[in-house]
């Protein structure tokens, strides 16, 4: 007791000190608790999610059939649009010399502008196969094969316009591709290649069925239409002046019951002509339409018609895993 009375100090310090240890040994014990407690319940879930993964497919056998059944259909159905494909994709394509090149581009252009022709449309005098640039240079022989696929699809196209028979062609033309400024297509995962040509015609509406029902026809070629735009070229509506009607000669003894026969009557003059005695049968003969009047009600104008095609070349089949 003298030494604790002698040495306060020390003693305080000496008693802290004890209670520091023994409380941080009573905290340190029980967050060790609480650890090992927490490890343990993570490791059993993490070996019963492992003991999950480990399996072909979770929960059930079932639903790993299902998913495999699911992957052969898909597959099967992949298998058979590239064999429906398969008519579209060149064999091969080979290149030729640049003069090889223009002179078959010579001969097509030729050819088009003959069927143009003989079906009386008109076609501006640019007009070469939208190949323009080639009238006074030749291509680069490592373009020509690609380039000589796309001419043929266009060759196509031009003659199924000619036989829908527009009355102008007004416009064609063709995107240039990477092979003419010495650069190379990149693949990457596409299934097919696509040409853009854009065509502008003028001609009637029954033109422009035909010529939209043949581009999905063509011979060897595959194409989609990717934009379609009709306007009329007659921007006004038909007027009521624009009817236009004759009458017929004059029958010897035409009374009312003529009225009747077939002909039109003109509103406010049906009572005039049923009534023999009012003298106004003459002043009412019955009027026949000409076929000006229906041409404007059934809209017989031109249309301007502009479509931007993709002519696709399918490449290889690809080879699935």
């Amino acid at each position: 007791m003298n030494w604790i009375k002698e040495n306060k100090f020390l003693a305080v310090l000496c008693g802290g000190t004890l209670v520091g240890l023994i409380l941080l040994l009573f905290i340190g014990s029980r967050g060790s608790s609480r650890y090992a407690t927490a490890m343990e319940e993570f490791q059993t879930a993490a070996d019963e999610a492992g003991g999950y993964e480990k399996g072909p497919l979770y929960p059930k056998e079932v639903n790993r059939d299902a998913k495999n059944k699911a992957l052969d259909d898909y597959r099967q159905e992949l298998e058979g649009l590239q064999a429906a494909y398969q008519p579209f994709r060149p064999e091969e394509i080979t290149n030729v010399s640049p003069q090889e090149f223009t002179d078959h581009l010579i001969k097509v252009n030729k050819e088009t502008r003959k069927a143009f022709k003989d079906n009386g449309v008109s076609v501006p005098e640019p007009y070469f196969v939208g190949f323009e640039r080639y009238k006074t240079s030749l291509a680069s022989k490592e373009s020509t094969g690609i380039l000589g696929f796309e001419l043929a699809g266009i060759r196509n196209l031009m003659l199924s316009l000619a036989a829908a028979k527009p009355k102008e062609l007004r416009n064609l033309y063709r995107s240039e591709i990477p092979e003419e400024s010495g650069k190379t297509f990149e693949v990457g995962d596409a299934v097919a290649r696509s040409f853009p040509i854009e065509i502008t015609f003028i001609g009637p509406e029954k033109s422009a069925r035909e010529f939209v029902t043949a581009v999905t026809k063509l011979d060897e070629k595959y194409a989609v239409i990717r934009m379609l735009r009709i306007s009329n070229v007659k921007k006004d509506p038909p007027r009521a002046a624009d009817a236009q009607f004759e009458k017929p000669a004059d029958k010897a003894g035409a009374g009312a019951a003529d009225v009747f026969g077939g002909d039109f009557v003109m509103p406010g003059e049906e009572q005039a002509a049923a009534d023999p005695d009012s003298g106004a049968v003459e002043d009412a003969a019955p009027v026949a339409d000409t076929g000006r009047i229906l041409s404007q009600v059934l809209g017989d104008e031109d249309v301007q018609v502009f479509l931007r095609i993709d002519l696709l070349q399918f490449l290889p089949a690809k080879t699935l895993r």
